[in-house]
C-alpha cells in the first residue's frame, strides 16, 4: 500500500514526492484528528491543565500545521495548475478549522482555567498570547456575530488567495521580445538570459519579463527611454484595471477592506487598524501615524535634495529635460556612476552566490558560536540547497555537538515561484508534550536572484547580497531559539513590528569591509573586492537614503489610513493620491496602480503593520551601534557583544515582549539616533 507522503512526520517534509493528488486525503484524515483532539480537550472532565491539553490538542494542530505548511510553501516556490486546483480546495476547510479553534468558547473557558501559578516563564506568556487571540479570534461573540465571523475569516482567506494568484500571474504574462538595438546600456549576463529565455520558446529577440531580475536592469541601465516606459508601464499596471481584466485586483482589495472594517467592529474596535496594532509593540494606530509622519519631515529635506540633483544631472548630462517616472531609476544609476565612479555592474561581477554564501556562513559561525555544514534532504527543485546549524557543548567532562537547527536555501527566480524574498518556518523547535523529544527548528529561505549563464556561477548585486543577509536574520531567530514553548520558540509570538530587527541587523554587515571581503571574488579573475571599490559604494550607502525612506513611509502611512479612516465602500485611489501629495517627493503617473500589487498588506499578514519595517529598522540600527561601540581597532564585530546579542534577542523569541529583549541587550529604551546616523539623515 502507498503511504501519503503529507502523512510522514518521522522527519523531515518529503517534497520530493509530495504530488497534487496527496493535498486532499491528508488534509481530511489530519483534519479530522484535530477535530476529535478538540473534542476531547474541551469536555467537562478534561483537566484544564497545559502540559494535559498540549498533550492532545498542540500535537494534533502541529502536525495539521505542518502538513498545510508543505502544501502553502510548494503552492508558492512551484505553482502549477493542479496543486493551485488542490490548494483552492483544501484551502476553505483549513480556515474553517482554525477560525472554529481560535473562537471556541469551551476552549477558551479551559485556558481561563488554567492555575498560571503552575507554569513557567515560557508557559505564561504563550498563555498570555493565546487568551488575547482567543478575543481576536471573536471566542467572545455570540449567535449570528460568531457565524458571520467564520464567514468573513475564510472569505479573507479565498480573496488574499486569489488577489496573490493574480499578482503572480498577470506578472507570468508579460513578454516582450525586444531587438538587440533596444538593448542598449543592459548588463551583459541579462541580454545573455534574455537571449536564452526567447531561444528556448523558439522566439527571435530577447525575452524580457517584470520579474526583477530582468525588469530592474531594463530600468537601470537600458539608454531607451521608449523600452523604460513600456516595460515600466506593464510593471506598475499589474493585476489591476490598467491591464488584462482577469488579473483585475480592484474588486479584491474592496471587499477584503470591507471585511476587515467589518471584522473590527464586531470585535468592538473602531476600525482594522486598532485591530492590527493589539498584538503588536505600538500602543495606537495614532502613535504609528505620528511616527511615520515625524520620520518623513525628518527625511524630506534630503529628498527633496536627491530630485534637485537627479533633475539638474538629467538636463545637464542626458539631456532629459522633463523625467519622467520611468527615467528615475536610469538617471540615479547614472548619476550615481559619476558621483562614485562605479556602477552596480561592475560591483556585481566579484559578488559570486557561492562565495556570498561562504561569506555569511562564516560571520554567522563567528559571531553566534555555531557551524554550518551542508546537509541532505527531499527538495521541491534541484537548485535548492539543505544546511544544518550546529553547536559544540559541554556537558560535565563530555564535549558533544549539538543540531541547533536546518535551513532550506532557494535562491533563483524560476517560473511558477512568486517573486520577493521571504523566511518561513517548516518546523519549529518543540520540546514534544508527547513523547518528550525535543524538536530541533527548521526554516525556508527563499529569495528570487538571476541564475547563472555561460556555466558561470549566479552574479548577485550588493542589493542581492543585502536581501540574503536580511533573510538569513529572520531565519537565525527561528533557528538559534532556546525557547521549548513552541508558541513563544523562535519567531513565534514575536510582535509583528519587532519581527524585523534581526533580518534588518544583519544587513549591517554588507557593508563591513572585514566582513565584505571575505565574500567576494572577480567571477573572471578570481580577484577580491578591491578596497578602492568598496569605499565608493560606502560613499553611495546613503545615496538618495531620504528618498528611499519617503518611499516606504509613504506605502506604510498608506497601509494605515487604508485599515484607520477609509471607507471601504469608497474608492482607495484618491487615498493613495492624497498620501503622496502629502509624503512624496516624486509623483509617479495617473495610471500606476502599484496598491494592486501590494501582497505584503493584501496577502501578507502586513495589514495595517507595514510600518513595521520602519518601526524595526529604528531598534536595529540602535542594535547593530552596540556592535560598533565595542569592535575596537580590528574593525571587527565583537564575539561577546554577539553572545549578548544572541542569547538576549535571539534564543529568547517571543517568550517575553520584545521590548524587555531589547532592554536586556541595549540596557535602554530604543532611541531614533542611530538609524538617522547610519541613513545620513543625522
Amino acid at each position: 500500500m502507498q503511504t501519503n507522503p503529507l502523512l510522514d512526520f518521522t522527519d523531515l517534509p518529503l517534497f520530493d514526492q509530495v504530488q497534487p493528488q496527496h493535498v486532499a486525503p491528508a488534509l481530511e484524515q489530519l483534519l479530522a484528528a484535530a477535530d476529535q483532539a478538540l473534542e476531547t480537550v474541551t469536555q467537562p472532565d478534561f483537566p484544564s491543565q497545559w502540559a494535559e491539553i498540549a498533550k492532545v490538542l498542540d500535537t494534533a494542530t502541529e502536525e495539521l500545521g505542518r502538513a498545510w505548511g508543505v502544501v502553502s510553501h510548494l503552492n508558492n516556490v512551484a505553482d502549477t495548475p493542479e496543486l493551485r486546483a488542490a490548494y483552492n480546495e483544501a484551502l476553505p476547510r483549513i480556515t474553517d478549522f482554525w477560525t472554529r479553534l481560535g473562537s471556541d468558547e469551551r476552549l477558551y473557558a479551559k485556558y481561563k482555567a488554567i492555575d498560571t501559578a503552575t507554569l513557567n516563564t515560557e508557559q505564561r506568556q504563550a498563555h498570555k498570547n493565546a487568551i488575547r487571540n482567543f478575543v481576536l479570534g471573536g471566542a467572545e461573540l455570540q449567535g449570528s456575530a460568531r457565524e458571520r465571523f467564520a464567514a468573513i475569516q475564510e472569505r479573507q482567506a479565498e480573496l488574499s488567495q486569489k488577489f496573490s494568484e493574480n499578482a503572480l500571474d498577470a506578472t507570468e504574462a508579460y513578454a516582450y521580445y525586444a531587438s538587440a538595438g533596444e538593448l542598449d546600456g543592459v548588463p551583459e549576463d541579462v541580454i545573455q538570459s534574455a537571449r536564452a529565455a526567447a531561444q528556448a520558446e523558439a522566439k527571435e529577440g530577447y525575452k524580457l519579463t517584470l520579474k526583477m531580475p530582468s525588469y530592474l536592469p531594463v530600468m537601470q541601465f537600458a539608454h531607451s527611454r521608449a523600452l523604460r516606459e513600456r516595460v515600466y508601464r506593464a510593471y506598475v499596471t499589474r493585476a489591476s484595471d490598467q491591464g488584462d481584466p482577469k488579473f483585475d485586483n480592484s474588486g479584491l482589495i474592496g471587499e477584503i477592506l470591507a471585511l476587515r472594517q467589518e471584522e473590527a467592529r464586531l470585535l468592538g474596535f473602531a476600525n482594522f487598524g486598532e485591530v492590527s496594532v493589539l498584538p503588536k509593540m505600538a500602543d495606537s494606530p495614532a502613535q504609528v501615524i505620528a511616527f511615520l509622519r515625524d520620520l518623513a519631515a525628518r527625511a524630506r529635506r534630503y529628498a527633496e535634495k536627491d530630485v534637485a540633483d537627479m533633475r539638474a544631472f538629467a538636463a545637464e548630462r542626458l539631456a532629459i529635460a522633463d523625467p519622467q517616472a520611468w527615467d528615475w531609476s536610469y538617471v540615479a544609476e547614472k548619476l550615481k556612476e559619476e558621483r562614485y565612479a562605479f556602477s552596480e555592474q561592475e560591483v556585481k561581477q566579484y559578488f559570486t552566490e557561492p562565495k556570498v554564501l561562504a561569506g555569511l556562513f562564516k560571520i554567522v559561525e563567528t559571531l553566534f558560536e555555531v557551524t554550518i555544514r551542508r546537509d541532505v534532504a527531499p527538495v521541491w527543485n534541484s537548485g535548492v540547497q539543505f544546511y544544518r546549524i550546529e553547536r559544540e557543548r559541554r556537558e560535565g567532562e563530555r564535549m558533544f555537538t549539538e543540531l541547533v537547527g536546518q535551513f532550506y536555501l532557494d535562491p533563483a527566480a524560476r517560473t511558477g515561484k512568486r517573486g520577493g524574498a521571504w523566511m518561513d518556518d517548516a518546523r519549529a523547535r518543540w520540546l514534544r508534550p508527547d513523547d518528550g523529544r525535543l524538536q530541533t527548528p527548521v526554516a525556508h529561505l527563499v529569495c528570487n536572484f538571476a541564475e547563472g549563464v555561460d556555466g558561470k556561477p549566479p552574479l548577485l548585486t550588493h542589493d542581492d547580497v543585502t536581501t540574503l543577509f536580511h533573510e538569513f536574520g529572520h531565519g537565525l531567530h527561528h533557528m538559534l531559539t532556546r525557547v521549548n514553548e513552541r508558541d513563544v520558540s523562535g519567531i513565534s509570538g514575536v510582535e509583528w513590528d519587532a519581527v524585523e530587527l534581526p533580518s534588518q541587523f544583519m544587513e549591517n554587515f554588507c557593508w563591513e569591509w572585514n566582513v565584505l571581503r571575505h565574500m567576494t571574488a572577480h567571477v573572471e579573475t578570481g580577484a577580491p573586492l578591491p578596497r578602492e571599490l568598496f569605499d565608493k559604494m560606502l560613499a553611495a550607502r546613503n545615496f538618495q537614503s531620504g528618498l528611499q525612506t519617503l518611499r516606504q513611509i509613504e506605502f506604510a502611512l498608506f497601509d494605515m489610513l487604508l485599515h484607520t479612516e477609509h471607507d471601504p465602500a469608497q474608492d482607495f485611489m484618491p487615498l493613495l493620491a492624497r498620501v503622496r501629495t502629502e509624503v512624496a517627493v516624486l509623483q509617479p503617473p495617473a495610471w500606476s496602480r502599484t496598491a494592486h500589487t501590494f501582497s505584503h498588506i493584501f496577502s501578507g499578514g502586513y495589514a495595517a503593520g507595514y510600518y513595521s519595517y520602519k518601526w524595526a529598522e529604528v531598534l536595529s540600527a540602535d542594535a547593530y551601534a552596540a556592535f560598533e561601540e565595542t569592535s575596537g581597532n580590528t574593525g571587527l564585530p565583537s564575539i561577546e557583544t554577539g553572545r549578548k546579542y544572541r542569547e538576549a534577542i535571539l534564543e529568547a523569541g517571543g517568550s517575553r515582549p520584545a521590548i524587555e529583549s531589547f532592554k536586556a541587550f541595549r540596557g535602554r529604551e530604543p532611541t531614533l539616533d542611530a538609524l538617522l546616523r547610519h541613513q545620513g539623515m543625522a
